[in-house]
């Protein structure tokens, strides 16, 4: 009975915290606020709640559970033309500004902060370095960003924390057996890490890839899809090189292969199912952080509030400034230096660009999970007094990355000019040349073909001529196939049907596997009248 009762008691808990994560992220979508900041703030608020379970988020369940779906949905839906192309910004960030915040944050530490020492502020800045992969994608991408912002940081955010963890590894090392790694050391431990875990990942990546031709089976690819990344992440860790970037390796390589081994229907499943799964993640983590308030405090002691308010408000402007002062010099070796090196196209940006990407520098679970896994004592057997005055920092600037920095970016982003981004022919263009190929396969003779073949054929063309007249310029299809009174037509022609199909199921004339197989087409037809009907507004 003791057991039953815990099982229901964590069911409950959890259903809870599903039930409050919805309601929560469907109230921040009718305030148009990115749902992870509404989140944050009212676990948060909920934590000061007298009588709250307690809802303990431990290190392993972040970089086991959580991390390496979300790493693998971002990495899924990096563009890999763009991260080539931004290739230099993102190693300045993901490297060199890594380096840089953790020199920052051990000078400044052992200067102005008592308590802390030089190894502890390097461990500190180890810890709160790397940017969140969850934290990027899930943010910037709502806020109307441009394309190349978004690009950058979702690249910094895929890579840095192989960069943040191996400090995090030496910080460990120099705290527990006092002697910091040599730079030889440093940049073959580097290496490993980012080669070790590109090549786990690939390799991962190109045998599940291999299998999956031979699978057309949409729920056996959905689980495999969530199995991989959680074996890349492990096979990554096994070797002593870096999961995450084993993560993010072989998300890049599938995205890229999925075109070729997913058939349409599968690939709809597929994007439907991860779409619900890194919505519940993502709230789930969010939420959660706000959540671990009580955890941290109750490891404070000896601190006045006044002093750990001032401490948390200082240390999160040094570094948010550390990151503003390196992305403008930067930029300028992403643009000059770097290119000519790696002969990439890394472009110059704009200085309103390059401001917003140091604006935006959000900092996630992944950081408090760091925290949270330091040790309790020293090498020597000593108590490591700082440990709960670091995870307490993390915390604060987790907070405030994420509350303050992505609560100011829209109007930010509106001040500098940056939400109206003007007009993209990509789509458009490869729209007409999408078109054009099939005009010019349905142009070719059919001799030997009977009349009914050869009509039908002729009618297509017809469609698809009237579908390439109607695009732009630009190739915007703001001039469609279909006039908006046939449309309408069509819509409420879906609709009749909906409403007969559901008649005859619940005259028991067909059944509900009938009803739904045949709702889905219907469900889909509307979708692309949808999409037909958005095109034409936005145009």
């Amino acid at each position: 009975m003791a057991e039953g009762f815990q099982v229901e008691s964590v069911q409950g808990l959890l259903l809870g915290l599903l039930a409050m994560m919805v309601i929560i992220a469907g109230f921040a979508r009718r305030l148009n606020v990115s749902y992870p900041i509404v989140l944050v703030i009212a676990g948060l608020v909920v934590s000061f709640i007298p009588g709250v379970p307690r809802f303990p988020l431990a290190p392993d369940v972040v970089f086991l559970v959580f991390l390496p779906p979300l790493l693998f949905a971002a990495a899924w839906q990096t563009s890999l033309r763009e991260f080539r192309q931004n290739i230099a910004s993102i190693s300045m960030l993901a490297i060199g500004l890594v380096a840089f915040t953790v020199w920052v944050v051990a000078e400044t530490a052992d200067r102005f902060i008592p308590e802390l020492d030089w190894k502890a502020g390097f461990l500190l800045g180890a810890i709160v370095s790397p940017t969140d992969a969850v934290a990027a994608t899930s943010i910037a991408r709502r806020l109307g960003l441009p394309r190349r912002i978004v690009d950058v940081l979702e690249g910094e955010s895929l890579v840095n924390d192989a960069t943040g963890l191996l400090a995090l590894e030496f910080g460990i090392d120099m705290l527990l057996r006092g002697q910091p790694p040599t730079v030889t050391q440093g940049l073959l431990r580097l290496l490993w890490l980012l080669g070790g875990g590109v090549l786990v990942g690939l390799l991962i990546a190109v045998v599940v890839s291999w299998f999956e031709r031979w699978v057309d089976d949409g729920p056996v690819e959905i689980a495999i899809s969530v199995i991989v990344p959680y074996g890349a992440y492990l096979a990554g860790e096994s070797v002593k090189a870096s999961g995450v970037i084993a993560v993010v390796a072989c998300g890049l390589y599938m995205a890229r292969k999925s075109t070729e081994y997913f058939s349409p229907d599968t690939r709809l499943q597929v994007v439907s199912v991860w779409s619900a799964l890194t919505f519940l993640l993502n709230g789930l983590v969010f939420l959660l952080i706000g959540l671990q308030l009580p955890y941290v405090l109750a490891g404070i002691r000896g601190y006045s509030h006044l002093a750990l308010i001032g401490y948390g408000v200082a240390f999160s402007a040094i570094l948010i400034t550390a990151r503003m002062i390196w992305v403008f010099p930067g930029a300028w070796v992403a643009r000059t230096l770097i290119p000519r090196i790696l002969h990439t196209g890394d472009t110059k940006a704009p200085a309103a660009q390059v401001f917003v990407v140091g604006w935006t520098g959000m900092r996630g679970v992944v950081a408090l999970a760091a925290a949270s896994s330091l040790p309790y004592v020293l090498g020597n057997g000593q108590p490591f007094a700082a440990r709960n005055l670091i995870v307490f920092l993390t915390f604060v600037v987790i907070l405030v990355t994420l509350v303050v920095q992505g609560l100011t970016l829209p109007p930010l982003i509106k001040a500098l000019g940056l939400s109206d981004q003007g007009v993209d022919c990509e789509e458009g263009d490869a729209r007409r040349i999408v078109l054009e190929a099939a005009i010019a396969y349905l142009e070719q003779p059919r001799e030997g073909k009977s009349e009914q073949i050869r009509h039908a054929y002729e009618d297509l063309l017809h469609q698809y001529e009237h579908r390439l007249e109607g695009l732009t310029e630009c190739g915007d299809p703001s001039v469609v196939s279909d006039p908006p009174p046939m449309r309408e037509a069509a819509r409420m022609t879906l609709q009749v049907e909906r409403q007969a199909l559901i008649q005859l199921r619940d005259q028991d004339r067909i059944s509900d596997d009938t009803l739904r197989m045949l709702e889905r087409e219907l469900d889909l037809a509307d979708s692309r009248l949808g999409s037909i009907s958005a095109s034409t507004n936005a145009g």
